[in-house]
């Protein structure tokens, strides 16, 4: 799957650094749910594109960190503009009568997703949930 011109897990691995800052690669890949061949092929790509650096640990030289570079900074921040401007057509999408309790029901089964996943990831929901506003929809509804 292809998004903003790289795949869905390099996206979200800008998005993480964007975020988050530099980190280990082994956190890194418990944050994004991915195995740590997966992320060793993403960030390999993001770094021949210019848009990811690796640097050894000062206190492990076994273990590097990630970080973006400045393309890797603006690479990630129209990430970011993409997913909000596909997140508010998709709710422009529906009836304007109807946008209000969509979300509503779109928060009841982020939080059943958040429990669902807590047992297996504990703070992977919290950590991919970061940035978006808790109760963003407050302002729809009064134009709902």
């Amino acid at each position: 799957m292809a998004c903003c011109g790289m795949t869905v897990a390099q996206a979200a691995t800008l998005e993480t650094l964007a975020s988050e800052g530099p980190m280990r690669f082994g956190e890194l890949g418990t944050r994004l749910g991915i195995a740590p061949s997966t992320l060793t092929r993403n960030l390999l790509r993001l770094e021949e594109r210019g848009l990811v650096r690796r640097a050894p640990e000062r206190a492990d030289g076994r273990a590097f960190r990630a970080a973006l570079t400045r393309a890797g900074e603006h690479a990630a921040a129209d990430v970011m503009r993409q997913d909000l401007a596909f997140a508010s057509s998709v709710i422009a999408g529906l009836p304007a009568g109807s946008r209000a309790a969509a979300l509503d029901m779109l928060e009841g089964l982020l939080a059943a997703v958040r429990a669902a996943t807590e047992s297996c990831c504990p703070g992977a929901f919290d950590h991919l949930m970061s940035g978006i506003p808790r109760d963003g929809h407050a302002a729809s509804r009064s134009t709902s």
